[in-house]
């Protein structure tokens, strides 16, 4: 299992997006967060609110999880965090490996 940390832009269908990437599989499932961020961008410090995506899904689907984010996503350079758990919950492991078989 891995769990993918992305931000998204507030204004824009971050749940839509979201929905369509558990509808593919892709994912298991997606918890939204609001967050204020703040970031360099163009020479420039920028503070923007914007969504953090926990997006969880098994390691057989991170790599085109990955390339389905840099092709879709909003940002120029979209953040893509791979965090691998030490340790999950036996079932709900089970859970998502099942929830992103094709």
């Amino acid at each position: 299992m891995a769990v993918l940390l992305v931000t998204y832009p507030r204004d824009k269908d971050y749940a839509g997006w979201c929905r369509s990437l558990v509808e593919r599989r892709l994912a298991a499932c997606i918890n939204l967060v609001g967050v204020n961020s703040v970031y360099r961008w163009d020479n420039s410090v920028v503070e923007d609110g914007e969504v953090l995506l926990l997006i969880k899904t098994s390691e057989e689907k991170v790599q085109q999880l990955k390339e389905t984010i840099a092709l879709e996503h909003p940002y120029k350079i979209p953040e893509i965090v791979e965090l691998k758990p030490a340790d999950v919950n036996k079932p709900y492991l089970q859970w998502v490996l099942d929830s992103t078989q094709s």
